[in-house]
């Protein structure tokens, strides 16, 4: 298989991370990797990843996850925890282990080897294929937590395929759930010397990124970036082009981003869900990011990736120069 442009491999995800997804349901093949010291597991608590006590509060240092053995896992008891296969990097095979039924004991005894924390907030400091795994755990733990129960009959439903499967008990609906993923747009919509961003009221003074949304049932992305473009800004756009994706585990997303040329200037938005709604030109972001009245996502966001590719291509100054 051809290796991808890395460039357009964004933050939450790898192409060193073999899936095997055919050796899923495959209960011998799961075991023997279970037993392997070449495995290593993922502890997730109520959401939280567990780092090692110093790495998550000291700013100079990067967030360092605590993984275990599968020997430590199972000195817990099978009752503490539920494993889920992730796949392979480098000859080595990652689990996650969902702790969320475990005890105050279990989890006392978790906490001797670090400190549980939320890994949206520190996420941006840490290894990017740590990043890709943790995030990976996360998603897939939340998923199961939000699936205890079968939406056809109600009855309690199980895990199959390593994790990656969800089936109901009852014999009479046997059910199947898959892992969901919420496709959602985010679009760099430019005219001319000009691009287009926008706020919302909850983020930080100054902030703006690109317009975004879901993608609705019966639709195309590329009709839900007209759309959603247009009801948020009253712009009309046309020359869709994909740019890269980004899987955004918070809880289950994965945002494709896109750029739009504008047909019109005129912003009139047709719902209230944003602030403010501005053009920017290369040179007003350029003075408002050195007077610091101007904001962008994280450099390790597609949004970010979407201004830094239209900004770039104009000029001597380099985006992510201008933002450190």
């Amino acid at each position: 298989m051809a290796k991808k442009n890395q460039s357009l491999i964004n933050f939450l995800s790898t192409d060193g991370l073999n899936r095997l997804a055919e050796y899923r349901a495959d209960v011998k093949w799961i075991e023997d990797k279970l037993r392997s010291p070449e495995s290593i597991f993922i502890p997730v608590h109520n959401q939280k990843n567990l780092f090692e006590e110093t790495s998550t509060h000291k700013l100079d240092l990067t967030p360092t996850p605590v993984f275990l053995s599968f020997k430590e896992v199972a000195n817990f008891g099978t009752g503490a925890y539920s494993v889920y296969f992730l796949g392979e990097i480098g000859e080595k095979f990652y689990f996650a282990v969902n702790f969320e039924s475990a005890g105050k004991e279990v989890e006392d005894e978790l906490l001797k080897r670090g400190r549980f924390d939320e890994f949206r907030k520190i996420m941006s400091l840490m290894n990017p294929v740590n990043a890709s795994l943790l995030a990976y755990a996360r998603a897939l733990t939340h998923w199961h937590s939000r699936n205890k129960y079968c939406g056809v009959c109600g009855s309690k439903t199980r895990s199959a395929d390593s994790g990656h499967k969800i089936v109901c008990k009852n014999q009479a609906c046997l059910t199947e759930y898959f892992p969901r993923t919420d496709p959602a747009i985010i679009v760099l919509v430019s005219k001319g010397n000009r691009c287009l961003l926008a706020r919302q009221r909850q983020w930080p003074k100054g902030q703006y990124s690109n317009i975004a949304g879901f993608v609705e049932q019966g639709e195309s992305l590329e009709l839900a970036v007209k759309r959603e473009v247009y009801e948020e800004t009253g712009i009309m756009v046309n020359k869709i082009s994909y740019h890269s994706s980004q899987p955004w585990p918070f809880p289950g997303s994965l945002m494709i981003g896109f750029h739009a040329s504008a047909e019109n200037l005129n912003i009139s938005p047709h719902d209230n869900e944003l602030e403010d709604i501005r053009w920017f030109t290369r040179q007003e972001i350029i003075k408002s990011l050195s007077d610091k009245t101007l904001r962008f996502p994280p450099p390790i966001s597609v949004s970010f990736k979407l201004i830094e590719h239209w900004f770039d291509k104009v000029g001597q100054e380099k985006l992510r120069d201008l933002v450190k």
